[in-house]
């Protein structure tokens, strides 16, 4: 039991530093964007790059840690994530800090793919919900941790410090894994490698989510289309395989867990770029400092982490479906309550919306993860974990790009200033009514899924 508490001490650490640093760095964009000379479009992809990376290498990573063991492919991802982070607080050129933030995304993706995978694994299925729900509620503590600490490390030191905290939370996580001794649940390890499926997957993947970011552009429209028709491709080839790198025949057997993947998917598109825009909005067109926006914008996050163990331990006594279904309808009530929001909108409007869409949050994603888990079989759980990350991560890069896609067209390449914030709010109104009707259709799938017990 010693082993099994220190394992899980270790992958809560990690989970705590992903949204961490990626809600940090939503606060820190006007430093960035002065110090590294960053535009308005350049600024979105401080995460896109990251997210780009992480959902294009989830899969074959995925697969990869069934064969190499997840232990391994946690503690690589640890390594890569400190050894960017410290990179990165050398960085002095745009384009040299967002390839940092790419492979620091493909560190990441290691983690996203094996941490609920193990934890899976290591604990019993009775109480494999009210685990998981402590992993989801660490997602939630960085996300709570970024906004305070993250504003007030941005305004007292700089943006720099991040990473700092980034290279310290990774030291900690691998000192713990090094000193674990227990299983490393390798599976599958003598099937042959599924090389040219992984190849094409990521180069696809890439051009798909790459050029929707970039969409109102021609040659981007050109490279979504691209990327669309590999990814069915990819599809078809791997429905063919014996040994696939993602077995794309189980959507076609288990509604339960398709609907599901396709629900998280739905959700993350919709609710990622929250943050991100109300950040922009509070700093530039409302003139808060890095820590009074951090103040508003860690509610929702703290709400999470509440509702997240609460519905972790219910998804072990009652039907999922409901406790994810109830969530997202929450979720697009906040939502749709930001698409009013304007210039003068009262701060304690801000705060209902952003507490309504935590609790909302929180009680779709700890009993959607543990419907997908709980679906599959022990030999299943990396391909399963890596197939959530990868509609997780794609929800989010798909969120962002729809941001990025009206900040270029309302904006433009400029940078964000005085002159041109109140187009913020025009930027939010587009994009809060297209994510308040994507949370309802996925209010519908969620619940399309069917009856199962937790």
């Amino acid at each position: 039991m010693r082993n099994q508490r220190l394992l899980l001490i270790a992958i809560i650490i990690s989970s705590v530093l992903s949204p961490f640093l990626s809600a940090a760095m939503n606060v820190a964009l006007p430093q960035l964007s002065k110090d590294l000379g960053m535009n308005a479009a350049e600024l979105s992809w401080v995460n896109m790059s990251f997210l780009l990376a992480s959902a294009a290498f989830c899969i074959p990573l995925g697969k990869m840690a069934d064969r190499i063991g997840r232990r391994k492919m946690f503690i690589i991802g640890n390594y890569i994530v400190l050894l960017t982070s410290a990179a990165c607080i050398f960085a002095q050129e745009t384009y040299f800090f967002l390839a940092l933030r790419f492979i620091q995304g493909i560190g990441s993706s290691m983690l996203f793919v094996t941490g609920t995978a193990i934890i899976t694994s290591a604990f019993p299925k009775e109480s494999r919900g009210k685990f998981l729900g402590y992993n989801v509620t660490a997602v939630y503590i960085g996300l709570s941790a970024a906004p305070v600490l993250g504003g007030f490390l941005i305004e007292f030191l700089s943006w720099h410090s991040l990473f700092y905290v980034s290279i310290i939370n990774s030291i900690i996580v691998v000192v713990l894994m090094h000193f674990y001794h227990g299983d490393d649940w390798k599976m599958g390890r003598n099937e042959p490698f599924d090389w040219i499926g992984s190849i094409v997957y990521i180069v696809f993947m890439s051009l798909l989510m790459y050029g929707f970011a970039n969409i109102i552009h021609p040659e981007a429209l050109i490279m979504t289309t691209i990327g669309a028709i590999g990814v069915v491709g990819f599809v078809l080839y791997e429905y063919r395989r014996t040994h696939p790198v993602f077995d794309v025949r189980f959507f076609g057997s288990s509604r339960r867990y398709a609907f599901s993947n396709l629900a998280a998917l739905i959700n993350y598109a919709a609710t990622f770029a929250v943050g991100f825009l109300l950040s922009l909005y509070f700093q530039y067109t409302r003139n808060l400092s890095p820590a009074a926006t951090g103040a508003i914008l860690m509610i929702q996050p703290v709400v999470m982490a509440v509702s997240a163990t609460i519905s972790g331990r219910l998804s072990d006594k009652y039907d999922s479906r409901i406790l994810a279904s109830s969530g997202m309808l929450l979720s697009a009530i906040g939502v749709g309550m930001l698409f009013f929001a304007n210039a003068e909108t009262p701060h304690e409007f801000f705060y209902t919306a952003l507490a309504i869409l935590g609790i909302g949050f929180g009680f779709f994603s700890t009993p959607n993860t543990h419907s997908i888990m709980n679906s599959v079989e022990p030999p299943q759980f990396g391909t399963a974990s890596a197939t959530l990350s990868t509609m997780r991560i794609s929800g989010q890069m798909i969120s962002m790009g729809m941001a990025a896609l009206f900040i270029s067209w309302l904006i433009g390449a400029q940078k964000v200033n005085a002159s041109n914030a109140l187009l913020l709010v025009d930027v939010m109104q587009y994009v809060f009514g297209i994510f308040f009707f994507l949370l309802l259709l996925g209010t519908w799938f969620s619940w399309a899924r069917g009856k199962h017990a937790a």
